[in-house]
């Protein structure tokens, strides 16, 4: 059966302990949500579950007894499509198009950055949480239609809310 609307999944890295209610409001409509580490406390995991369901990775900040709980890593498959999740980029050890990947999700440097290689989307959200440098504030989405996958930048702030999502290019679908 071939799904009929595009399936919305919320991407958010880096959140420091801070969880904006822009982000949260980005989030409303996501089919699922990724957080790829750097949560910094368990309430920011219980919001976001509270909108849909969750898969999160610990990062290099989750130290405390909470996080134990949670993967480095994570495999997952939304909407037919395989995605590898990390916090590091820099820790991926393999080749993720030779294992089957469409897409791999990882935050840490608090970039947001897409970019296709090799046939795999490589995505990076950005930073949802307190400001560093001079970097936006970021989530990401990635939307699944069909057999493709594509993602986007969302900036959040006062009157940023979806203003400045840019499209990145389509990942297909392995079979």
């Amino acid at each position: 059966m071939k799904r009929q609307a595009p399936a919305l999944i919320g991407v958010i890295s880096d959140t420091h302990g801070l969880l904006r209610p822009e982000a949260l409001a980005a989030l409303r409509g996501s089919e699922h949500i990724i957080h790829a580490g750097d949560i910094g406390s368990p309430e920011i995991l219980a919001k976001l579950s509270a909108i849909a369901p969750l898969t999160a990775a610990r990062g290099n900040i989750d130290t405390e007894p909470w996080a134990g709980q949670l993967p480095e890593i994570d495999v997952l498959e939304i909407a037919g499509i395989s995605i590898y999740l990390l916090h590091d980029l820099a820790k991926l050890d393999f080749n993720p198009r030779a294992a089957g990947f469409t897409v791999v999700v990882c935050g840490h440097s608090h970039v947001a950055k897409q970019e296709t290689r090799d046939g795999v989307l490589y995505f990076n959200p950005g930073s949802a949480g307190p400001r560093r440098f001079k970097l936006p504030i970021t989530i990401g989405q990635l939307i699944v239609e069909g057999n493709s996958v594509r993602a986007q930048i969302v900036e959040l702030g006062p009157g940023k809310l979806n203003a400045h999502s840019s499209p990145c290019k389509i990942a297909t679908r392995r079979r």
